[in-house]
């Protein structure tokens, strides 16, 4: 028996991203370990309303009876006793709080810093009606988007990925179907550098960054993030960088432009982008947080640090004057700097640490 049971009060015509605003709250129960068959406690929530997850696992993990109020001072949610649920219902359908039970908004409620999208907003908590649902959609795609990544993404691709997504949520695609395509593009983009047509190789190579990530914001706006779709889509990201950088100076003959030694700069690519994700990958080992959300330097610079994008955009300008090969040189280079720059911050958060607690500057 599940200790927690899941009821939605209510109901509403609208769809947000393509779902049944009952679908959406199952699936959001779901995701907060709430169930359906009779519990000790309830926690419930109007139709006509839309919650961003924070709110919905805050009332899953409440053991004390409690409201969530919206701005405006109406009761829209609860996590209450199941013996008073019906007592409950009622009274939140009318907006109203049993007498008994705590309220509080959503800024008490829940947590406004999200570790996994690394970023700090207040969860959303927003009526849907019909004058509302553009703003919802607007406000539940944002609310997909993480806070701290490359420029590329976070300034470019935001507009025409929520134009990707709405044509992706309409049409049943599923995140996992944009996910395979992505990995199609990878492999297209790869042959392309290697065969030195680098300009047809950065168009594939671009879209497959594109769907990239509309995938992921397809997967959270439709609540369809699943365990397999994490490792497919985050495997094949941490994977094909390297074999790009490597298909392209093998290309390099084929456009004219040789290297005269290769070995140096696809060893400190590959070297330096190894490297860089251990050191990532120590860094939350040792301090249980992402290492570009510790000081707002390191989100900074995660706009720009030799990752995918960032390189992408070193080689499209190369290749725009004629001169590939001395972009991936300007990979290599940059690679080595990142590499340096990130053992340094390691070794200042280990220094750090003997002084006190390393938080996130984005932590509350």
């Amino acid at each position: 028996m599940s200790k927690i049971s899941g009821h939605v009060v209510g109901e509403s015509p609208l769809r947000v991203w393509g779902l049944p605003s009952e679908l959406r709250l199952r699936r959001q129960f779901d995701r907060a370990g709430v169930g359906t068959a009779p519990a000790d406690r309830a926690v419930l929530l109007r139709a006509d309303w839309v919650y961003d997850q924070p709110i919905v696992r805050s009332l899953a993990a409440a053991r004390e009876d409690c409201a969530l109020l919206a701005d405006d001072g109406r009761c829209v949610g609860m996590s209450i006793g199941t013996e008073r649920r019906d007592e409950a219902a009622a009274a939140l359908a009318a907006y109203g709080v049993p007498p008994g039970v705590r309220a509080a908004g959503r800024a008490e409620l829940a947590s406004s810093y999200d570790d996994k999208l690394r970023k700090r907003e207040l969860p959303y908590l927003m009526p849907l009606t019909p004058e509302t649902l553009p703003a919802v959609e607007h406000r539940v795609f944002g609310g997909a988007y993480k806070g701290v990544t490359d420029a590329v993404t976070l300034y470019l691709w935001p507009a025409p990925a929520r134009a990707a997504t709405r044509f992706c949520a309409r049409h049943g695609i599923t995140p996992n179907q944009v996910t395979f395509a992505s990995l199609l593009l990878v492999f297209a983009a790869m042959w392309l550098f290697w065969t030195g047509r680098f300009g047809s190789g950065l168009i594939a190579a671009w879209a497959m960054t594109f769907l990239d990530t509309v995938d992921g914001k397809l997967a959270r706006v439709t609540l369809q993030s699943t365990r397999f779709g994490d490792v497919f889509d985050h495997g094949i990201d941490l994977i094909h960088p390297p074999f790009w950088w490597w298909a392209w100076i093998v290309g390099l003959p084929a456009a004219g432009l040789p290297l005269a030694d290769a070995s140096p700069v696809l060893a400190a690519i590959v070297a330096g982008y190894v490297l860089q994700r251990l050191e990532e990958g120590a860094f939350i080992a040792w301090f249980r947080m992402d290492m570009h959300t510790w000081q707002r330097f390191d989100s900074r610079f995660r706009l720009i640090t030799a990752r995918r994008n960032p390189n992408l955009v070193l080689l499209t300008v190369s290749a725009l004057v004629g001169r590939p090969d001395a972009g991936i040189v300007a990979v290599a280079a940059w690679t080595v700097i990142s590499l340096l720059i990130h053992t340094v911050r390691l070794a200042q958060a280990a220094l750090y640490r003997r002084r006190g607690p390393v938080r996130s500057w984005l932590a509350p």
